[in-house]
């Protein structure tokens, strides 16, 4: 499996406006530097980027903790009607103002914490699974492969490809971008990565799964061409207890896509 790369360029070049005086054109060099400073380059990971990729994925992580506690609330109209439910009884036994007003604080602080302890458990088991050897779990295995975005010189964005053989589809995995350099379409490239050693595999579809709240997610997936092909309403994730606190206080859905290449 030979390395890749891809470049997507968001710069625009201006035309010089007619009748404005005539200037000098900027030199060839720095044109190409510009350029540069705007491009995103996909390539194959390298051995030396394990932590900065692990970063990355990390905190992509850690972000879904406050959005699958508040964020995704939205998303939960029996537990809206649950926690209303439990305001009214709290008034009606306590016959405080005060007592009620806090309860939602109360609330919200419950689901921040099973989010983050359910949350953590994961990411401690992806850390310590293939996101632990990247190169033993994603670029030797045949049909597998794993991608770093480059900007500046930096790693911002990374995802990785999990072949199936059985039924002759690929998994999209891992995408996630640093924060500090999101709305370029870095995702959007990596997704492109992604499908692109899909089709030079001869594989039949493309598959993922997520449990992302935001809708941008989602849009991204349909954006490259995905379909939304069912939910999993009260998805487990390794290290869940099923106790009645945390079936109260956190919820998740698990969103399948899948982008069919050819019919087999």
């Amino acid at each position: 499996m030979g390395a890749t790369s891809a470049a997507v360029t968001e710069g625009q070049m201006w035309p010089s406006l007619s009748g404005s005086p005539s200037s000098s054109p900027a030199p060839l060099s720095a044109v190409k530097e510009d350029l540069k400073k705007d491009s995103v380059y996909i390539r194959e990971f390298h051995p030396s980027e394990q932590e900065v990729v692990r970063r990355i994925f990390y905190e992509g992580i850690m972000e879904r903790i406050p959005n699958t506690a508040f964020r995704g609330l939205k998303q939960q109209p029996l537990t809206q009607l649950l926690y209303g439910l439990l305001a009214v009884m709290c008034f009606v036994v306590t016959k405080s103002f005060l007592l009620t007003c806090c309860l939602p604080i109360l609330l919200m602080g419950m689901r921040y914490y099973f989010s983050r302890k359910v949350i953590l458990h994961y990411l401690d088991c992806a850390l310590h699974t293939d996101m632990s050897d990247i190169e033993q779990y994603y670029m030797k295995p045949p049909g597998s492969c794993f991608w770093v975005a480059v900007l500046d010189g930096n790693v911002v964005g990374i995802v990785a490809a999990r072949g199936n053989e059985e039924d002759n589809t690929v998994e999209l995995r891992r995408m996630s971008v640093d924060s500090n350099y999101r709305g370029k379409g870095i995702a959007k490239a990596l997704g492109r990565k992604v499908l692109e050693f899909a089709v030079l595999n001869n594989y039949s579809s493309v598959v993922l799964g997520t449990t992302a709240v935001k809708m941008a997610a989602h849009k991204l997936y349909e954006s490259l061409g995905f379909k939304h092909v069912g939910v999993v309403e009260h998805y487990a994730l390794p290290g869940m207890t099923h106790s009645l606190l945390e079936r109260m206080f956190f919820q998740l859905r698990y969103h399948r896509y899948r982008l069919q290449l050819r019919e087999e």
